[in-house]
């Protein structure tokens, strides 16, 4: 741990630097995703495209960044997460220039896989180098202070994203990555110690990193298009079945390979596996949320998405403040009553939002985002600590893979759930009475999300013994 006390620069540890540097690239790739979902009408109207077309922009970069998450991880504990993590920047630059380039849908979508390859090796390989760089009494502030970036990011990202675009055009939101990211990159290739000596000497599982990726990819993809599909269609039967054969041949070959791609020994730490468990409903929760407001304050309430989006950042901005917050708590007291009061503040947010109806007050809107918000960020950064110290150095790109598969995960299923729920609802009214199924199909969506909710704080409370309750080294 001898680089958490190393210094560099006057006044200024540099560990800081190195945060600092991570949360360059941090921002910028939460800012990025924020910016292109926020413009994908304007991009569609450019190419006098469909939606149908468009929407791959934003679906292959999800299927390649949750594909790869895992592998780039692995390849960071063997080769060195600096290494991996500078190639990863590199590559996003020279495809954020290319995206902006783009002649048309087609080489958007290309190019958008070729982001999604970088921003996995950033995502997969940025917690454990602040892990490796800071010391256990501080892990989670570090975790607490990128956490606010990324939702610096989120939130200022609509608003960025649509002022660039009215003044410069859309291609604007991907020349923006390059002055930034290549400010970040000088940052990192300064400041962030070559961690190779502590390089495990091990061969890297290209069968499992193959067969995983294709599973996991062919789930995402299930889960993606089963509402307009539809969820019993025999394609998505057909894409849900494979995934589960190509994940379960996934385990055999790590359970038969002397260096595994994934250590399944991880998951027998329960103070690792439940946070995981805990993680991935937290972000369920989230992503139910991205996906049903809008619904109610654009299409309920007719409001203007600039005016949507001005309330929608209650939850992001309460977030951005509390998570250092609660990061630096974890360091000093026991994760486990941060975590579960997370997650129960969030439950209750929830159902806060559930009991909307069509005349309430838009003060009340945005204090029920506040309260999910608070929830959210009292319950990741403790969580995050918890789950990388419970992971040893030599499998922290693993644990950090894992940590942000999750959080994908959890994308794809809040969006999905919650898109069953929605349209299932729906489907129940006469299409005469669709504006007044609105309300409902957005009700019950959220109290399913606040049952996951709750559902997450009983793991919350019950994963740790009192052994697990000290920070791991």
């Amino acid at each position: 741990m001898e680089n958490a006390e190393h210094t560099s620069a006057p006044f200024f540890a540099r560990k800081w630097w190195v945060l600092l540097s991570v949360g360059i690239g941090t921002f910028m790739s939460a800012l990025d995703g924020s910016v292109v979902n926020a413009n994908l009408p304007v991009i569609t109207a450019y190419f006098d495209s469909t939606v149908a077309v468009i929407e791959w922009v934003v679906v292959v970069y999800l299927l390649v960044v949750s594909g790869l998450l895992l592998s780039f991880g692995r390849l960071g504990d063997l080769r060195g997460h600096k290494r991996v993590y500078i190639t990863g920047y590199v590559i996003f630059i020279f495809s954020s220039a290319l995206c902006g380039l783009s002649p048309s849908p087609e080489a958007l979508i290309i190019f958008r896989g070729m982001q999604a390859i970088g921003a996995a090796m950033l995502f997969a390989n940025s917690p454990a180098i602040l892990t490796g760089n800071f010391p256990p009494t501080q892990r989670g502030q570090a975790l607490g202070m990128q956490a606010t970036l990324t939702y610096l990011g989120l939130t200022v990202g609509p608003s960025l994203g649509g002022w660039l675009a009215h003044l410069f055009g859309w291609r604007a939101i991907f020349y923006i990555n390059v002055p930034v990211g290549i400010f970040g990159l000088l940052a990192c290739l300064r400041f962030i110690p070559d961690d190779r000596d502590h390089a495990i000497n091990e061969t890297f599982d290209w069968k499992g990193a193959l067969v995983f990726t294709a599973g996991l990819v062919t789930l995402l993809f299930a889960l993606n298009q089963g509402h307009a599909w539809g969820w019993a269609s025999p394609r998505i039967i057909l894409l849900v079945l494979s995934s589960l054969f190509l994940l379960a041949f996934f385990i055999w070959i790590e359970q038969h390979t002397p260096a595994p791609m994934l250590d399944l020994g991880l998951f027998r730490r329960s103070d690792f596996s439940s946070s995981v468990a805990a993680a991935l409903l937290n972000y369920v929760c989230l992503y139910s949320i991205a996906f049903l407001l809008p619904f109610y304050l654009i299409q309920g309430r007719q409001l203007s998405p600039a005016q949507a989006g001005l309330i929608l950042t209650a939850q992001p901005a309460v977030m951005m403040v509390v998570a250092p917050i609660s990061g630096t708590l974890s360091d000093r007291i026991p994760a486990r009553p941060l975590a579960t009061a997370g997650m129960l503040i969030l439950a209750v947010g929830l159902w806060l939002l559930a009991l909307l109806e069509a005349g309430s007050p838009i003060q009340q809107v945005a204090l029920s985002l506040a309260v999910c918000g608070l929830g959210i960020g009292l319950f990741v950064s403790p969580n995050n600590n918890t789950l990388l110290g419970a992971a040893p150095r030599a499998r922290q790109g693993i644990a950090s893979g894992i940590l942000a598969m999750a959080r994908n995960m959890g994308m794809v299923l809040g969006v999905g759930l919650a898109g069953a729920i929605f349209t299932s609802v729906l489907a129940r009214y006469p299409a005469y009475q669709a504006e007044q199924a609105l309300f409902p199909a957005i009700h019950w969506g959220f109290v399913v999300a606040a049952g996951l909710a709750v559902f997450g704080a009983v793991i919350s409370l019950i994963r740790w013994g009192a052994a697990s309750e000290k920070t791991r080294a």
